[in-house]
């Protein structure tokens, strides 16, 4: 429903809502760990990490507004979903605002990665393209894969195996077989902040014909892949010092298990709106918290 002149929040603060900053430390996160694993080998090209940021943030924004978009035009963001108001379907910006805001945001991210291409090659372009085609497909284009249960496995291999490799490659234009395995947990709590939104919309997106995973598994099943997820997290990031290549240090996520076993008894015990929101929000901290302490392991090592 539109907002009242009288309800309608400012047009920063709309601007805000559509960019959703709450997904934004699912950008941060990769590149800080595959520019921690870089940092085991030698000096770091500050610029080219500033770049990669830069550029994963306005591919985020990007995908976060163009998903705006096309979720209001097929009519997925009805009056009755539990989460935050759309700004398309809410009718606080025009569409061809909306849709112009998403060119501007990868706009710039294509800028970012010129500045990568002239450092790292010609393998940033295919990395670049290929993450922003994988944004605007999510729920853009005849047969958005978010709609056919498929977005879980993309976002983890773009904000997981992508975005840390290629974070890595800025910086060394090597990819050793560290930083796939490391691009794994990343990947994983990703993806599991995927699956809480999906457990949340499950109800309203069965009836728009929105087919994600949470759907086509139904609630049980998918909070028992968010709980497996979580565990894979913290299993597979021990690989590289099991393998004797990294230190102890990498164990420094561990810390974060506490928050993890909260937000886990939300989602197995909550169906309401505003305790997953709380766990949707929780699952990013709690991925940024790990990346953090996975990146600050690393340069422990």
């Amino acid at each position: 429903m539109p907002a009242s002149a009288e309800t309608r929040p400012s047009p920063a603060r709309i601007w805000l809502l559509a960019a959703r900053p709450r997904t934004l430390p699912a950008a941060i996160a990769p590149v800080l760990v595959g520019t921690a694993l870089a940092w085991t080998q030698g000096a770091i090209d500050w610029l080219a990490f500033a770049a990669a940021l830069l550029g994963a943030l306005f591919i985020q924004v990007g995908t976060n507004l163009s998903n705006d978009y096309s979720d209001a035009r097929r009519g997925a963001d009805t009056e009755d979903r539990l989460g935050p108001v759309r700004v398309t379907a809410g009718g606080l910006v025009p569409p061809s605002q909306v849709l112009v805001a998403t060119y501007v945001s990868f706009g710039l991210a294509v800028l970012c990665g010129i500045y990568l291409i002239a450092i790292a090659g010609w393998v940033l372009l295919a990395i670049g393209a290929a993450s922003i085609l994988a944004g605007v497909l999510y729920t853009g284009g005849p047969r958005p894969y978010g709609y056919e249960g498929l977005g879980e496995i993309f976002v983890f291999l773009f904000f997981g195996i992508v975005a840390v490799t290629g974070s890595y490659y800025v910086q060394r234009e090597e990819l050793p077989w560290e930083a796939f395995v490391l691009a794994v947990p990343v990947g994983l709590l990703a993806s599991a902040i995927l699956v809480v939104n999906n457990v949340r919309d499950l109800d309203t997106d069965r009836r728009a014909g929105k087919r994600t995973l949470a759907v086509r598994l139904g609630r049980e099943r998918s909070r028992a892949l968010y709980d497996v997820m979580l565990l894979l997290a913290y299993v597979t990031v021990l690989i590289p010092f099991l393998a004797g290549e990294l230190s102890a240090w990498l164990a420094l996520p561990a810390v974060t298990i506490p928050l993890a076993l909260r937000l886990r008894r939300i989602v197995r015990t909550h169906t309401d709106g505003p305790s997953l929101n709380e766990a949707l929000a929780g699952t990013g901290q709690l991925e940024f918290l790990f990346c953090v302490l996975l990146a600050a392991g690393l340069m422990l090592s």
